[in-house]
């Protein structure tokens, strides 16, 4: 579906990605230990469905200058043993505030690059936390790779462990576009780590990719797609350049003059969107397209699609605990981010103390607003409880009248449809119902500079 460039322009404003409600810029500075420790005490002491597990490895050899995630560059691989130690300490402490051994449905390797690490020294982390679980039936174990990095016996190991899914991030297959952003990996390199997962039994191999990286065209993208198409990836993720220098220093070592304008961006976008169809992929939602006979769109038809901060997931997990430098854990009803340096994380866990620095404690209208913006980009469709109705009124009604107008959403009674046109708008129509966004407006009447635009 082509949609109107004026619709596209329109929308093209910061919102955010919705990987949590409430956002992170409207956690609260701190949040103490003890009460922490309590409320995932709480939780865990009636946690029957399972749980997932992010285990965050910030370590990178060499400074991708796109990358927004928190990371530590460094070729100097002694760090491996020391703060894989600090992550099996501090789930022991999880595990201390737990009654039972916990079941687990999900576990996902982000970074950074987890491939940094050898295989010998990943399988000491995951066999190690296996000793600790009962893993469920139906789990879902994955992690991210470098082209470049990942070897044969990184993917064998993590198989034998339980693993399923590789995600690699490619980014772009054009060699200039590479070279600016620091992300150099040939395509033969690309070719082969997919070649080898899948001869090794992958079920699910993931790309992303960028659009509005400096030096992208039309047609760099296109070929890009193309090339990516012919490697059959079963899921891709098409992600949004989001350019922050104020938050992502390496980013400043870019010419903005190199990055694709307002206008061009866009036809990237339009372009992606379309290829992708065209080659069977299913727009699954937020950024994301998969293969019919990929188990992320079977959730999505089977309404068992769900979104945290690993992105789109099968897994129906209520609680989500975050192990690492950064990492994010979810309880559902309460958010906590660790420390952001190793420093400071370090310091925490070698303490026995959990390494948590900032959070938030979700009030029963965060819970709500929180079930819309999942119905919406899981599911696309929500019904509107009618004990919201003073806030729906006030904040959410002239937002969706807007939409409406725009063709973006139905609204039959108190159930809003995402239509077709607004698959595209996902992030938009999410915060229509972002009503601390909304307060936040009123006051400052202006738009948070933290959120990258939508398109």
């Amino acid at each position: 579906m082509q949609v109107n460039q004026h619709l596209l322009e329109k929308y093209n404003v910061p919102v955010p990605r919705y990987t949590s409600y409430p956002t992170i810029p409207f956690w609260n500075e701190t949040i103490e230990v003890k009460q922490w420790e309590n409320l995932v005490r709480n939780k865990f002491s009636n946690e029957t469905n399972g749980i997932s597990l992010y285990i965050h490895l910030p370590f990178c050899e060499s400074l991708c200058t796109y990358c927004g995630c928190n990371k530590k560059i460094t070729t100097n691989h002694q760090v491996e043993g020391e703060y894989l130690a600090a992550v099996l300490k501090e789930w022991q402490l999880y595990l201390n505030l737990m009654e039972e051994r916990p079941v687990l449905r999900e576990l996902h390797l982000g970074g950074g690059t987890p491939t940094f690490f050898s295989p010998e020294n990943l399988y000491r982390l995951i066999h190690s936390i296996l000793q600790t679980v009962k893993v469920h039936p139906d789990h879902e174990f994955g992690f991210e790779g470098h082209p470049n990095n990942t070897t044969f016996e990184h993917l064998k190991t993590l198989f034998e462990l339980g693993f399923r899914r590789v995600s690699y991030g490619i980014q772009d297959h054009n060699p200039k576009v590479q070279a600016i952003i620091n992300r150099i990996q040939p395509i033969e390199n690309v070719k082969k780590a997919v070649e080898m997962a899948r001869s090794i039994g992958y079920n699910s191999v993931n790309f992303d990719l960028i659009y509005g990286l400096p030096l992208q065209t039309v047609e760099s993208m296109r070929t890009t797609i193309e090339q990516t198409i012919a490697l059959q990836p079963d899921r891709i993720a098409f992600y949004s350049y989001a350019h922050v220098p104020w938050t992502s220093k390496g980013q400043r070592l870019f010419d903005e003059h190199d990055l694709p304008n307002a206008a061009t961006k866009m036809q990237l976008y339009q372009l992606g969107k379309e290829m992708f169809s065209k080659a069977g992929y299913i727009d699954i939602g937020m950024d994301h397209f998969a293969l019919p006979t990929d188990s992320l769109y079977q959730a999505q038809l089977n309404k068992k699609l769900h979104r945290n901060f690993m992105g789109y997931t099968t897994q129906q997990t209520q609680s989500m605990i975050g192990l690492g430098v950064s990492a994010i854990s979810d309880i559902g009803d309460a958010f906590a981010q660790n420390e952001k340096t190793l420093h400071n994380y370090y310091e925490a866990v070698c303490n026995s103390t959990l390494a948590v620095s900032k959070g938030i404690v979700l009030t029963n209208e965060d819970m709500h607003f929180k079930k819309y913006i999942l119905d919406i980009s899981c599911n696309g469709q929500t019904i509107l409880n009618e004990k919201d109705e003073g806030i729906i009124s006030k904040f959410v009604l002239p937002e969706l009248e807007k939409l409406e107008l725009d063709n973006l959403i139905e609204l039959d009674e108190n159930v809003l449809t995402v239509t077709p046109l607004g698959k595209h708008f996902i992030r938009n129509i999410c915060s229509a119902f972002d009503i601390r966004l909304a307060r936040n407006h009123i006051h400052n009447n202006q738009q948070h500079a933290q959120f990258s635009k939508a398109i």
